[in-house]
């Protein structure tokens, strides 16, 4: 198995080295390409994707300085429509040798058979989608934990550490939502009360509203993304409701509470699939410290003398190390075989990102 030092240092240097003084390979001035949103709602959360991969590359050329690698970035708003054109564009720019990305689920289930087709090796730092890696996408991979696992820890701490015995769920019907939350509506087994529906940009959340108080859920569980969980615990709040509001990674993001109001986001728990940066760590926000990792392997392929994409994929499926996110080692499906999920608070306030709970 290839196997990378990763020393994790305070500043987030030395994490890339072969030990070697400088690397000669045909992919010495190429690019990575990141595929993600970085503008409209979901753009914050592609820009901390983006501050991971620029410190890694830093890091590697500044110690290589023969061998200068280079990002292309390709804005897809988190959009599965937008996002198979960018895939196009990729896959014809003969300067690009892997893909970090892309950032969403339903942006990554829109082009993998692109990327498959054109034998681009692709990491993901954070597409959730347990599909995903079911379709049968040899260069697809992923380095963070799926739904799956995700919305079984969910479930498990709504019915123990927050004792709700009726959870209402909701979606947004997107690839991402959907997924995650009928991972916890399954899991929840008796104790899910209900479950509805809404849109992305969707305001009028008094439908939910009623159905929530109408079953007497104590709970409830929004897949989707922050700007309409801030809608929608705005909206239950506002109709009375007093239990457990939470939601995924989606919505684990300062504007969270910008977009409910701190008096209704208080108190709310967003769960992710991702821990906080290390100490000293050059990159912020959920999401970097994998998009980080993700580039190191790249880099560590490089280093390790592949050069075409077969050799390239051939050493992310047989990578495996220790990275700022956590334990790096990918499975033969694509999915990473070790994952945390953790719960993170809205306390006074703010979402307290600095201190979450490991709930499995």
């Amino acid at each position: 198995m290839a196997v990378a030092a990763l020393a994790l240092t305070a500043c987030g240097s030395d994490k890339v080295d072969s030990g070697k003084a400088d690397v000669s390979s045909e992919l010495c001035g190429k690019n990575l390409a990141f595929l993600g949103a970085l503008t409209t709602d979901p753009g914050a959360l592609g820009q901390n994707m983006v501050g991971g991969i620029e410190l890694a590359l830093k890091e590697f050329n500044d110690k290589h300085p023969k061998c200068q690698v280079g990002l292309k970035k390709f804005d897809s708003q988190g959009s599965g429509d937008n996002a198979p054109k960018l895939a196009d564009e990729i896959v014809s720019d003969d300067s690009i040798f892997g893909l970090v990305g892309p950032g969403f689920s339903g942006e990554s289930l829109a082009t993998g058979k692109t990327f498959f087709k054109a034998g681009l090796p692709s990491i993901s730092p954070s597409a959730t989608n347990v599909t995903i890696t079911q379709q049968g996408w040899t260069t697809w991979h992923r380095v963070i934990g799926n739904d799956d696992a995700q919305g079984k820890a969910d479930a498990a701490y709504l019915t123990g550490t927050a004792g709700a015995s009726k959870v209402f769920v909701v979606d947004d019907g997107q690839d991402y939502g959907k997924g995650l939350a009928g991972t916890v509506q399954e899991a929840l087994g008796d104790a899910l009360a209900g479950a509805g529906r809404i849109a992305v940009g969707q305001t009028d959340m008094s439908d939910i509203v009623v159905k929530v108080k109408s079953l007497h859920a104590d709970a409830v569980f929004f897949g989707g993304f922050y700007p309409e969980a801030g809608t929608l615990v705005k909206a239950l709040r506002a109709g009375g409701f007093k239990g457990t509001f939470m939601s995924g990674d989606g919505s684990e993001d300062p504007n969270f509470v910008k977009a409910a109001g701190a008096e209704a986001a208080e108190g709310a728990v967003l769960s992710a699939p991702a821990g906080p940066p290390p100490d000293g760590f050059g990159a912020s926000g959920l999401y970097a410290t994998q998009a980080y990792d993700a580039t190191t392997i790249f880099l560590a392929a490089l280093e390790d003398g592949a050069s075409t994409p077969d050799e390239i994929n051939s050493f992310i499926g047989s990578y495996t190390g220790e990275g700022v996110s956590g334990p790096l080692a990918v499975g033969p499906d694509g999915d990473i075989t070790q994952s945390t999920i953790y719960a993170y608070f809205v306390k006074n306030g703010e979402l307290d990102v600095a201190n979450p709970q490991a709930i499995s």
